[in-house]
């Protein structure tokens, strides 16, 4: 934003946020919160940050059947927030091991106000 702003308020706003990211660049954290917008997709992936579980136990968890489990963790999955592994016929789903899957699990705690299962 290297430009002449159309009102002048002394304080250097121009210059202050020349560097700032393009659009482009905050669609990450846009992505990321969209996953904040259902209460069952942000208990399972509390969940995933506190064990690595297959579907069907997910399910009987969070009292949800299997596609619908199967849902939350495509979109979850896609965002970037969990990762899966298959051992033989079974898929393991956990949290990704990424700053920001830590701090979304950090966020819901703080905001729901528990604390991570012993």
């Amino acid at each position: 934003m290297n430009q002449q702003l159309p009102h002048d308020h002394g304080q250097n706003v121009a210059e202050k946020f020349s560097h700032m990211p393009k659009t482009e660049e905050f669609q990450i954290v846009s992505d990321i919160f969209k996953q904040l917008g259902d209460g069952s997709r942000i208990r399972i992936f509390w969940l995933l940050c506190h064990c690595e579980e297959c579907v069907t136990n997910i399910s009987a968890l969070v009292d949800m059947s299997s596609p619908a489990v199967s849902h939350h963790l495509k979109q979850l999955k896609s965002a970037g927030l969990i990762v899966s592994r298959r051992d033989g016929k079974e898929v393991y789903y956990k949290a990704a091991d990424t700053e920001q899957a830590d701090l979304l699990h950090h966020m819901i705690e703080k905001m729901v106000q528990i604390t991570c299962p012993s």
